[in-house]
């Protein structure tokens, strides 16, 4: 069972996504001033570089799982039936965290016996 990304590829991606937040709370160009005069102020970047860089690293680690993507859709959960497939098409929806919504790609599969859909990717 693949993953639906190389860690190297997720790593990249949460760099790019720190690097990206931690410039605008501390610029590398000396000659740009720090925003913010107090303590709160200085809260409050840390919080939007936590809801910018947690939920990336949410769905990053989970294109990462081995679960991530199926070859195969298995057995139907409701009948129990071999007789299932996988649909072409994935869904993203999107997964509420403590610190904003991460999107997660998840394939489904379809019985032919009880015409149940499921997703086989999931735990």
């Amino acid at each position: 069972m693949p993953a639906r990304t190389t860690r190297q590829q997720a790593r990249q991606r949460a760099i790019e996504v720190f690097m990206s937040s931690l410039d605008r709370i501390i610029p590398a160009d000396e000659s740009v001033p720090l925003k913010g005069r107090l303590f709160r102020d200085w809260e409050d970047q840390a919080a939007d570089l936590r809801r910018a860089l947690i939920p990336t690293i949410l769905e990053e680690r989970a294109a990462l799982a081995e679960e991530a993507k199926v070859e195969r859709p298995g057995h139907c959960p409701h009948c129990g039936s071999e007789s299932v497939y996988l649909e072409k098409q994935t869904t993203r929806p999107e997964v509420l965290t403590p610190d904003g919504p991460a999107v997660v790609e998840k394939q489904h599969g379809r019985c032919r016996t009880c015409g149940g859909s499921f997703s086989p990717s999931e735990p």
